[in-house]
């Protein structure tokens, strides 16, 4: 499995003990490796698609990400050597509340703390407190986001954006699907087939509109306009709006990003020999004109390892929409809202107390509990599940990946499984690790009215590294 910006490549050059100590956690960390899921030791290998703790640093560019060339791995030392946390000698609720207890009570977590860790094979609870009680989760809402969107779409589907003519093609509509992730290569791509596609009709000056109909409400997220870390949520974009280079992490956006895209794809199409007598402007597709070119995404399953690897906020949005439209909902944040909901009742899961007023964590207004958390995470790794298997592969890995990358307590680089979350005053961590007797762990660590960052994520690292053997 693989994001659509390029293959996340075996590192040529990488140091070996690294990739192994990063492949035998990967392999360690739960029962669902039957067969189905091979990406999971390819992405713990892969170091190419690394990114800001966030959404808070700039992405790599985009040259980079289409052609990575060798990068090293972590070497062995820094994985290895350093002394070890506090350790579990057994998974029993007694010695779990023995060690977690004191670290659930680090000043840098503030005066709201909650917490639960899972032995996914059983689905009991082997430590919990406040649980069951919801708190805004920033990111780590991006799990039941994952989850909705597997159950609802299914492994094989791909976003489109698709090039309609009107009869006589004279005239021909962009049309976006809600695919945040194409890019200057795909469009150029879709450039290139509709071209030819009117060149062979004798066509060489149509005039161009773009649909962006499929969405419905507001297109400005509530956090405001303006934002560095989401793009106005608009069903059409290119580079999820971006104004640079990058592919991850913050960055400015345009406020128009349909009208962007579809000003990117009149100028190839002129490159092509194609011309505009008029556009692009706003327009609805013919409802029944032909369809001169598609171009898809990259299935679900890795536009959600992307989007948890990551914590990439466009995505999780058009992921929110695309549970919505699978489901013959509005394609809208409140229709999101309901279809992420019920999917997750489906699931039998937890939602009491529980609000999804977004698909990335960036509305306040969202509320999940530890224990919700943590039981999406024991349905992903449960054998009657395999659609969710994605949830548990994207997670980032401690010190190798995505917004973990720079994140490890002492002794966990490469063990720890988790999705982080972060705005100011709320600091989440949730994920699986393998404990000391050999069971995977699901856990979720939820604080809020935290001092800041810098003192909440080591706190919440000591918690994870702790389950630990």
């Amino acid at each position: 499995m693989v994001p659509d910006r390029g293959t996340w490549q075996l590192t040529a050059g990488a140091a070996v003990a690294g990739l192994v100590v990063a492949v035998a956690a990967v392999t360690a960390a739960g029962p669902w490796d039957n067969g189905q899921r091979k990406a999971e030791r390819d992405h713990a290998a892969a170091l190419g698609r690394t990114g800001g703790a966030d959404h808070q640093v700039a992405g790599r560019g985009r040259d980079a990400a289409e052609a990575p060339g060798p990068a090293p791995a972590p070497s062995a030392p820094g994985v290895l050597s350093a002394a070890s946390p506090p350790k579990v000698p057994s998974t029993t609720p007694t010695d779990l509340a023995r060690v977690l207890g004191p670290l659930l009570d680090a000043p840098g977590l503030g005066p709201l703390r909650t917490a639960s860790v899972v032995d996914a094979t059983t689905g009991r609870q082997l430590y919990g407190r406040g649980a069951g009680t919801a708190m805004t989760p920033a990111s780590t809402i991006k799990i039941a986001t994952a989850a909705a969107v597997l159950s609802a779409t299914g492994p094989a589907h791909r976003i489109p954006t698709r090039v309609v003519a009107a009869p006589g093609f004279r005239a021909v509509t962009l049309v976006g699907g809600g695919d945040p992730t194409l890019d200057t290569v795909r469009l150029r791509a879709l450039a290139d087939r509709t071209a030819k596609a009117l060149r062979d009709r004798g066509v060489t000056t149509v005039r161009l509109s773009y649909d962006t109909s499929l969405y419905e409400g507001p297109v400005i997220h509530p956090i405001g306009a303006g934002n560095d870390n989401i793009a106005p949520v608009t069903a059409l974009m290119l580079n999820e709006g971006r104004l640079d280079d990058s592919t991850e992490g913050s960055a400015r956006r345009g406020a128009d990003p349909a009208g962007d895209a579809a000003r990117a794809f009149v100028g190839l199409l002129s490159e092509r020999g194609v011309n505009t007598s008029a556009g692009p402007a706003p327009g609805r597709a013919p409802a029944k004109g032909p369809a001169l070119a598609t171009t898809y995404s990259a299935p679900v399953p890795a536009l959600v390892e992307r989007m948890l690897t990551d914590s990439d906020n466009d995505i999780a949005e058009a992921l929110a929409r695309q549970t919505a439209l699978a489901t013959r909902r509005p394609a809208s944040f409140a229709g999101a809202e309901a279809a992420v909901t019920d999917r997750l009742k489906r699931l039998k899961l937890p939602v009491a107390g529980a609000r999804f007023a977004d698909g990335s964590g960036l509305n306040r207004a969202d509320k999940v509990s530890a224990a919700l958390l943590t039981t999406l995470l024991v349905r992903a790794a449960d054998p009657a599940h395999p659609e969710l298997r994605p949830v548990l592969t994207g997670l980032p890995i401690a010190g190798f990946t995505g917004t973990l990358s720079g994140r490890s307590a002492t002794g966990a680089g490469g063990l720890v499984r988790a999705k982080t979350g972060t705005l100011r005053g709320v600091d989440t961590l949730a994920g699986t690790v393998l404990s000391a007797d050999g069971r995977l762990l699901a856990f979720a660590f939820l604080a809020g009215d935290t001092p800041s960052a810098s003192a909440a994520r080591p706190a919440l690292d000591r918690l994870a590294a702790a389950l630990l053997p």
